[in-house]
């Protein structure tokens, strides 16, 4: 049952993004300089295996955070909310911004994906804490 809690979280927290950032999309693509083309989509965006890592990658995270929930007790709905909200938002988002600092990126992007990771991983948290 264990992974298949680890599959449902991730389907969450990627229809999440999916939600995330088509509303975000152009602020997003403007703050990370994605060079787009004419019709305003970013280039290179029909690949289908930036999906597939992308899904592969959330994957690890949702796993990962699942063990850690099984170690904790964490064993709730509104626990694996909080606990996941906390790994998005003192974790994930510090380093995140980190990067950004370093890499002179804008405050914007790093509060669009910063606000996925916490948001996203509360979603994976909440879904964690059903099983």
């Amino acid at each position: 049952m264990a992974w298949i809690s680890v599959i449902l979280a991730t389907v969450a927290a990627f229809a999440l993004g999916a939600g995330w950032y088509g509303k975000l999309s152009g602020p997003w693509m403007r703050a990370a300089k994605v060079p787009v083309g004419a019709d305003g989509k970013p280039k290179g965006s029909s690949n289908p295996m930036l999906y597939v890592i992308a899904f592969g990658l959330q994957l690890l995270v949702a796993g990962m955070m699942r063990h850690v929930f099984a170690l904790s007790g964490i064993d709730s709905i509104f626990a694996g909310l909080v606990a996941g909200l906390g790994i998005g938002l003192f974790f994930i988002t510090p380093w995140i911004a980190l990067n950004n600092l370093y890499s002179q990126r804008p405050v914007t992007l790093t509060l669009i994906d910063g606000g996925y990771a916490a948001l996203g991983c509360a979603a994976m948290g909440a879904v964690l804490g059903l099983f």
